[in-house]
């Protein structure tokens, strides 16, 4: 069987399971939940044995350090993965769930409800973690998956859907409703893109190419998610030890993902005193400094930014950084150059605060907090199935919610019309 049929015969199988998954009880679900998480501590060796192959082809092809992290698993993050299962469980779960109801003046009663969305196309890159979040987020949600990942971590995906999807079947889960697409082939994507009336949507995870490559043309609805090229706007008169913390920890504490900061802007009344204190505390951690003309002026070690490095998501330890005139200035630079993902200020102003949280246009918008909460799991969520960055049907981070459309349920006595 051909690359096209196999795909196309998973897509059908998941479509098939998908009936049954979607009106199957929450008990089963959870139990089908706390099983799969207890499968991969279980098979944490085989997990790790497959990561370490993974790794060394990586490394082999010199893939730089933020996507050798990405691709990364030991036992923390294995943990952390049945984590998010286990919290997933533990979420209400939101199919069925009553949305707004009414009584027309001729006696009929409406109701909107929460119901899954079908089969969902996942397409991802070197986060082997994503896995085990899309198969958490959509069996509870009553959705069908159809994982590919990224051919670096093909090995340990592999192992991981195969652990989760025994787990769940074994538990209730109607089989074939986790299907992996087991190969390093660049077409299976194409091939996915094509499959309007198998698949109900595409969520694509990773770089600006592969997202866009979708968006661009897939014959399936597409959720667009995650480039994320981040700011930190210091503003007048801001508690600046405050904000070096938050801007170490939006640039270092993981610089790979898409809700790490890429450009740090500074009003000009704190650039003289604050640049030399976070500079000191950024080059210890080895970050890269670029920076435009006013800023060379307080850092005149630093590499002069470029007009690309303001929309670049570097996924590494690089950061721009601007001076800017005032909040008018930093806001206009935002909302020029960033993605649409997450953005913060640091201020005592609250006035000054709640107008760039009124005008930034983001998903995210913080205020004295660092950009690396956008997250399903530091949402609540339990995990996600990845971060909205578009502006229909979902924003932000994408839980369980997110994962149903609706449902209008009539009841009448007879009525005609």
């Amino acid at each position: 069987m051909d690359l096209h049929d196999t795909i196309v015969k998973q897509a059908e199988t998941a479509k098939s399971a998908s009936r049954r998954l979607a009106v199957l009880p929450s008990p089963i679900k959870n139990k089908a939940l706390e099983a799969m998480a207890c499968a991969l501590e279980d098979g944490a060796a085989l997990i790790l044995e497959a990561n370490a192959a993974d790794l060394e082809a990586a490394r082999a092809k010199k893939i730089k350090k933020s996507f050798l992290d990405r691709l990364m698993l030991d036992e923390g993050r294995i943990h952390s993965m049945a984590e998010g299962l286990r919290q997933t469980a533990a979420l209400p779960d939101p199919v069925g769930e009553g949305e707004w109801e009414t009584v027309r003046p001729n006696g009929i009663e409406i109701r909107r409800v929460k119901v899954p969305i079908g089969v969902i196309g996942i397409v991802y890159e070197a986060r082997p973690n994503v896995t085990a979040d899309a198969a958490a987020l959509c069996m509870k949600s009553g959705n069908a998956v159809l994982l590919r990942g990224g051919s670096e971590a093909l090995r340990s995906n592999r192992v991981i859907s195969s652990l989760l999807a025994k787990a769940a079947y074994d538990a209730g889960i109607p089989e074939g409703a986790l299907q992996f697409i087991d190969s390093d082939d660049r077409e299976a994507v194409g091939e996915m893109m094509k499959l309007k009336g198998l698949l109900d949507v595409i969520i694509p995870r990773g770089g600006a190419g592969l997202i866009q490559r979708i968006v661009r043309e897939s014959q399936v609805p597409v959720i667009e998610t995650g480039a994320g090229i981040c700011h930190t706007y210091v503003d007048e008169g801001a508690d600046l030890d405050m904000a070096v913390r938050i801007a170490v920890n939006a640039k270092t504490s993981r610089p790979s993902v898409c809700n790490a900061m890429e450009t740090l802007l500074v009003h000009e009344k704190e650039a003289k005193e604050f640049l030399p204190k976070v500079a000191a505390e950024l080059r210890e951690r080895k970050v890269e400094l670029r920076g435009c003309e006013r800023t060379r002026g307080v850092l005149s070690d630093i590499e002069a930014a470029t007009e690309d490095d303001w929309s670049t998501e570097y996924d590494d330890l690089i950061l721009s950084i601007r001076v800017v005139r005032d909040m008018d200035e930093a806001i206009e630079h935002i909302n020029r150059y960033n993605t649409g993902h997450s953005e913060t200020i640091v201020t005592r102003d609250i006035q000054r605060a709640h107008r760039f949280q009124r005008e930034v246009d983001a998903a995210a918008v913080y205020v004295n907090a660092s950009t690396r909460f956008t997250d399903g799991f530091e949402f609540g969520f339990g995990a996600e199935i990845g971060i909205s960055t578009q502006k229909l049907h979902a924003r932000g981070p994408m839980g369980l919610n997110e994962l149903t459309s609706t449902k209008y349920l009539i009841y009448g006595e007879g009525q005609v019309r």
